[in-house]
């Protein structure tokens, strides 16, 4: 981008005045305005021609245009027209930008089948590219795009985003913290998370009125391997984790009770030798693993399902 380009407060508060137009707070609209820390998520990502980047939130296309130079192929998916279009005024000079006009959520459990059949494209089209997902995501739909990006079998290599800092928190905590929960659990079990950089709000415009963070996700090969079905493994945590200072006995008969007798959980859990009064909240992400693992052995999984949704 050449200097006139580079979109400061100053730039986008004159591109927004001479539009007509405002952000969008519903939308989380929040543009990063410092451009060191825009340049600092585009070098965290380590691009290479061979990297796939999905962005979401193209906003103006300010960190768009700087995937673009970087990466073989950007994705960036922008669901308010009007930033799309001028999304698309800001990488209209680069050949390897899809600009999708969007929402990337069909749901808080699926990506929309246009993100998906658009990232399937660009990987048949160059057989071994890596997915990296790098943005300034929106607030109100951070936790699923992260989470649902790592349920799915595609190819990622990483996760780059910035965030509110509690669910940097969250995704980062360790056992014993009070921010260790089933999010945590989820993504660790699966990948190592670092949070990078904490942000002040006053390198967004508009301002919001949280802290912000920067993090960073890799998958974790040995990790994930462990999980012997991870749609049976993300829904026990999250079961589990709704009553995290409940007795852990009392949680798994509850989960359980249409399935398995009081000495049956007994004996499920016997291996583990945990204390009487071991709560979910007190276990690591290895032991939660193993855990799910016996009652994923012990039980008939489609019966449990179609018989408790829940």
């Amino acid at each position: 981008m050449s200097e006139a380009e580079r979109q400061t407060q100053t730039h986008l508060r004159d591109l927004f005045d001479s539009r007509g137009i405002s952000p969008r707070k519903i939308l989380g609209q929040n543009f990063l305005i410092d451009l060191n820390l825009v340049e600092y998520i585009v070098e965290q990502a380590r691009l290479t021609p061979d990297d796939l980047v999905l962005e979401i939130g193209s906003g103006t296309g300010s960190m768009t245009a700087m995937l673009a130079a970087e990466a073989g192929e950007v994705i960036s998916v922008e669901v308010d027209p009007v930033m799309h279009k001028l999304a698309s005024e800001a990488v209209m000079m680069f050949d390897n930008v899809t600009l999708l006009n969007c929402d990337a959520l069909k749901n808080k459990n699926t990506f929309a089948p246009e993100v998906l059949a658009a990232i399937a494209e660009k990987l048949e089209e160059r057989p071994g590219r890596k997915l990296k997902l790098v943005a300034n995501l929106p607030y109100v739909i951070a936790t699923p795009v992260v989470s649902n990006l790592v349920k799915t079998e595609l190819p990622w290599s990483a996760i780059i985003v910035t965030i509110q800092w509690e669910l940097g928190q969250r995704m980062g905590a360790r056992v014993g913290s009070s921010h260790y929960g089933a999010l945590s659990v989820w993504l660790q079990a699966q990948a190592r998370v670092k949070t990078l950089k904490r942000l002040r709000p006053s390198v967004f415009w508009p301002r919001p009125k949280v802290t912000s963070a920067i993090v960073r996700l890799l998958p974790d090969a040995k990790l994930k391997k462990r999980i012997l079905d991870r749609d049976f493994f993300q829904d026990f945590v999250r079961r589990l984790f709704h009553h995290r200072r409940k007795l852990l006995r009392s949680v798994l008969v509850g989960m359980y009770r249409k399935q398995f007798s009081k000495p049956d959980i007994d004996s499920i859990l016997a291996p583990f030798q945990f204390k009487e009064t071991a709560r979910a909240e007190e276990l690591d992400v290895k032991t939660l693993v193993d855990l799910a693992a016996a009652f994923r052995a012990a039980l008939d999984v489609p019966a449990r399902i179609a018989a408790d949704p829940t």
